[in-house]
């Protein structure tokens, strides 16, 4: 099928339809390149590639590119699905496969001819991967405030700063930069979003990720000494970063991670599940899952990971479609997940007892992978204060 009948079809195709389709893909991905190495990719913290690449042959690096560049042009909900899904196997996998998606999602948002010609329909190609780099060490939680600057030299743009924590740090084929407009002519103070290629001179990588948890995620420090990038890279109007970062950014990033602990929160629990399916006691050869309390606990595990789900779908449904009350939905959405998490690991943990404790276990991957939901900015600290200030209808900064 031509790429223009495949766009044709895929905006005439029922809009359940499509998710259910892409759901069954990601799933098949999953079970056959991405699932058999997430221990790996865990124990030797390595960047998983064979997952990208995997996805990328599935089509779906360009789930936010427009379809008639190529891409399924979803939004939050499917992007919450998929994450899911991937985050049950392999969570460092997710969170690679979310960043990419929530930076191709900056890029889409006013993307020029140039920037669908060079990145948008090469994504949906499943060549260019793309990802953010936002955070700075300076600025905390409060990832919105760079420090890195930006001023015109000549025919171009020269970025000088350190971001860090860049997800698919060195790996990616560009990086959606937030940097402070320091124009020599007037210091405006504007916050601009631009795209920074890999092979831009001027970039250096520090260290190499060798993180307690999420361990795949090559989460480096990207310096930028005097980088040289074509102005036709700045994405948007000059000031629109604070746009950026809270209409598209925030959203985005929101659904992806809570997708992915959603992912592991499942994944927990039915570890937890089988644990008790499976295990008998060897002097009266009553198995474990006839134990009255035990069941109980399931059920209160399984009680919190649908309810969360529930409430994550909810968000995402009420973005998609523009509904005013979605905001705080969508913020609490990390919150909710990450709380989930981390109370349904280290629930799994107590009821797999001395064989959830081994090394490197399955659900000691999970725990792990689990507790980063929290640290990870926008912290639940900070998203809570964003929660309630919404809902008090008051400014969030």
């Amino acid at each position: 099928m031509k790429k223009e009948d495949m766009s044709n079809a895929q905006a005439s195709e029922p809009y359940h339809s499509r998710l259910a389709r892409l759901q069954a893909t990601v799933a098949s991905v999953t079970a056959s390149d991405i699932a058999p190495r997430a221990t790996e990719v865990d124990r030797d913290c390595i960047w998983p590639a064979h997952s990208m690449a995997a996805l990328a042959q599935a089509g779906l690096l360009g789930l936010h590119v427009p379809q008639d560049l190529g891409g399924h042009g979803e939004g939050l909900l499917a992007l919450s699905l998929l994450t899911e899904a991937i985050g049950q196997h392999c969570p460092s996998s997710a969170l690679c496969f979310g960043m990419h998606c929530v930076g191709t999602a900056v890029i889409a948002a006013k993307a020029t001819s140039y920037q669908r010609s060079a990145y948008l329909r090469k994504i949906a190609a499943g060549e260019h991967i793309t990802t953010l780099a936002l955070s700075e060490g300076g600025s905390g939680a409060h990832f919105y405030l760079p420090s890195t600057l930006m001023k015109p030299v000549e025919d171009h743009l020269e970025v000088n700063g350190q971001k860090q924590f860049v997800t698919n740090g060195s790996h990616a084929d560009s990086y959606v930069v937030s940097v402070l407009d320091d124009s020599s002519e007037h210091h405006t103070g504007d916050f601009n979003c631009l795209i920074v290629d890999a092979e831009t001179p001027g970039i250096s990588w520090q260290g190499e990720w060798q993180g307690f948890g999420m361990r795949g995620n090559s989460s480096r420090a990207m310096q930028l000494d005097k980088a040289t990038v074509p102005t036709a890279n700045l994405l948007g109007e000059p000031g629109d970063q604070v746009w950026y970062v809270f209409e598209i950014v925030a959203p985005y990033f929101l659904m992806a991670m809570a997708g992915t602990y959603l992912g592991v929160a499942e994944a927990a629990l039915n570890e937890a599940r089988q644990h008790l399916k499976s295990r008998r006691h060897a002097h009266s050869g009553s198995a474990l899952a006839d134990h009255e309390v035990l069941q109980s606990r399931l059920a209160s595990m399984w009680i919190t990971v649908e309810r969360t789900r529930s409430f994550i779908r909810e968000a995402a449904r009420k973005g998609d479609l523009g509904d005013p009350t979605a905001l705080p939905f969508i913020l609490a959405s990390k919150v909710d997940a990450a709380e989930t998490a981390v109370a349904i690991t280290n629930e799994a943990m107590t009821l797999c007892g001395g064989a959830a404790y081994r090394e490197n276990s399955r659900l000691t991957q999970l725990l792990r992978d689990a507790r980063a939901s929290h640290v990870m900015s926008p912290t639940t600290d900070l998203l809570k204060l964003w929660t309630g200030r919404a809902l008090l209808e008051l400014p969030l900064l």
